[in-house]
């Protein structure tokens, strides 16, 4: 407590200010504030409790025998697949492999299916959370340009969401912000990981943009055509400037080393330095055909190939797309048609479709939670004539292909991350997909989720028996 001439003196209009805000009303108010502090800080603090650890890294050699292998390079075929140290050792029909029971530890997986782990393109898994919880939501940040963004260190490895995505074989995911016109950059993490740091696989794989819509809207309310033409020729004038500034500064400073002009580093220009070295790619969210057409016709000045985000019209330029070997991602499948007078079951066989051409994509599900029906989503095109191995790439060797991943991922392959798991079923039908086991780099996977406890749970209660 402050005593007689220490005491500070408080300016009669902060005097009033103090008074208002301790009035009863007031006090009211910020005890509401706090329990509901309180209890957001619970639930945050319950939600990182109930994850499991993360596996420890591999001691012996493990051996899978008895398995179908789905390997995303050719049909499936029983044999066995081995792996130490984190990496694939062998995959093949196992006939000249004499296998050492003591020093190894061996699957017996007889029946079972065994896939390379899935990967969630364009995802908010561990950027959100709770919707209705505004802290637990870190995936946009406010104004239209921030290439500076790095959804990476925002990521929440303890995210209660991950072990139940996990529990449908997928391991691996590319992290996206939202918002403005340049979102900021995306990065390729693993499920299994104590902090962002520890998931991190590839930090800053591409830079996410929101392509301005180019049609007019219609209505009494909407703005005349003239000045909506002039918003989108603004916005796109806007990423020109952008893009002309951040070339510039990368030639004059490859690096982002500033000692060599003797100038700070500016960080929105040196963000799109990897769009120049080949590190970065971009990554355009739009849906119709004609801001397709223009999204790639734009970058091309650049000599940069978009990777198109949600293209729902793809299939009506399928054949240009191929032509102009253009990577996309489709994120609804099983939706109503886009177009009025398509089929029903226009956006069902449009992956098949989009295949046919030549075209390469992958799979990808909206917001967080929705990620656990990500395999179903493939495994729906393959109902509509979409072929079950190009399924099962998509959602694997070329959604890795897409990410620059393909090296280490993707597919079980000698030489590859053990980055894999077991079902007892078909994994693309839900029906089916049911993991025993699963590996992370080698890592043992703790497939333990909210779901599963809360069976067990109520199973008790109610003297279920286990299954």
């Amino acid at each position: 407590m402050l005593h007689g001439s220490t005491a500070p003196k408080i300016p009669p209009k902060e005097i009033f200010v103090m008074k208002n805000l301790f009035s009863p009303r007031r006090i009211h108010l910020l005890q509401v504030s706090a329990i509901l502090g309180f209890f957001s800080l619970m639930t945050l603090s319950v939600l990182a409790q109930s994850n499991p650890s993360p596996g420890k890294p591999q001691t012996k050699p493990v051996w899978i025998t008895g398995a179908i292998i789905h390997d995303a390079v050719n049909p499936p075929y029983p044999g066995v697949i081995g792996f130490d140290k984190g990496e694939i050792v062998y995959v093949g029909r196992g006939a000249e492999i004499r296998l050492d029971a003591v020093n190894s530890e061996i699957i017996d997986a007889r029946g079972q299916h065994v896939y390379p782990g899935f990967i969630a393109l364009h995802t908010l898994l561990g950027l959100y959370e709770i919707e209705s919880v505004r802290a637990t939501r870190d995936h946009t940040e406010s104004g239209t340009l921030n290439p500076h963004v790095h959804a990476l260190i925002a990521y929440n490895s303890d995210s209660r969401i991950v072990p139940t995505v996990r529990n449908h074989g997928v391991l691996l995911a590319q992290i996206a912000p939202e918002g403005g016109l340049i979102s900021g950059r995306s990065a390729v993490v693993q499920l299994d990981a104590w902090n962002w740091e520890d998931a991190c696989i590839k930090a800053a794989d591409g830079m996410y943009l929101q392509w301005p819509s180019m049609s007019n809207s219609t209505g009494p309310r909407a703005p005349s055509a003239e000045e909506q033409n002039k918003a989108r020729n603004l916005t796109l004038s806007s990423l020109e400037q952008y893009l002309n500034e951040a070339r510039d500064y990368h030639l004059q400073n490859p690096n982002n080393d500033p000692s060599g002009n003797q100038r700070p580093i500016n960080l929105k220009l040196a963000s799109a330095s990897g769009l120049w070295n080949g590190q970065t790619k971009v990554f355009v969210r739009v849906g119709d055909a004609k801001g397709m057409v223009a999204a790639v016709e734009f970058f091309a000045r650049w000599n940069l190939k978009p990777v198109l985000v949600g293209a729902e019209e793809a299939d009506q330029i399928q054949d240009w797309l191929a032509a102009q070997k253009i990577d996309f991602i489709l994120t609804k499948v099983r939706r109503l048609p886009h177009r009025d007078g398509d089929p029903v079951y226009s956006a069902y066989d449009a992956p098949a479709r989009l295949a046919r051409a030549g075209v390469r994509f992958g799979f990808s599900m909206d917001g967080a939670w929705n990620q656990r029906n990500l395999p179903y989503q493939a495994g729906h095109a393959v109902g509509f004539g979409l072929d079950t191995l190009r399924a099962l790439q998509a959602l694997t060797l070329d959604a890795a292909r897409i990410l620059g991943i393909e090296g280490r991922y993707g597919s079980l392959e000698v030489g590859k991350s053990a980055t894999l798991f077991l079902s007892t079923g078909d994994a693309l039908d839900m029906r089916g997909n049911n993991p025993t086991h699963a590996f992370v780099d080698g890592r043992r996977v703790n497939l333990d989720d909210k779901q599963k406890a809360l069976y067990r749970k109520f199973s008790e209660k109610y003297e279920i028996p286990a299954r």
